[in-house]
């Protein structure tokens, strides 16, 4: 059996749709998984959002045993959690970094990223189509 592909979000991904439209776009999470649903042409993915950083840890950690690939987008914790960096760091699996925006073109805290040295690839500034094109590398990738 083919093992999923999981999509991990992180902190205040939640608001998608009403937080800072100007910059994330009015799509909702929820549209976002529903739009890589149909685009993964029955091939299973494992969506979850958390805004706990613990929970984004055990996540990881369990998609490195239990996925083919890791689509991340790690929301703040990007920016901000070296928990996150070791068990990016440990995990055996593919993956794909996924930011809305672009964090090296805003402000200067988000300059500093504890994913990317862990990351395979990283897609930022496409807005919700960004997760479109971190799906179709996956599949590629564990075809």
């Amino acid at each position: 059996m083919t093992k999923p592909i999981y999509v991990l979000n992180g902190p205040n991904l939640n608001l998608l749709g009403t937080r800072e439209p100007e910059i994330y776009g009015h799509e909702t999470l929820d549209d976002i998984r529903d739009r890589l649903q149909a685009q993964a042409d029955g091939r299973k993915l494992d969506f979850r959002q958390t805004n706990s950083e613990g929970t984004l840890v055990d996540w990881v950690q369990e998609a490195s045993r239990e996925a083919s690939v890791l689509i991340l987008n790690a929301g703040a914790y990007t920016h901000t959690s070296v928990a996150l960096h070791d068990a990016l760091r440990a995990c055996t699996i593919p993956l794909i970094e996924v930011h809305l925006s672009n964090p090296a073109a805003r402000e200067a805290f988000r300059q500093t990223n504890y994913v990317a040295p862990a990351a395979t690839a990283s897609i930022a500034g496409l807005g919700s189509r960004g997760y479109e094109f971190a799906l179709d590398a996956a599949m590629k990738m564990k075809a």
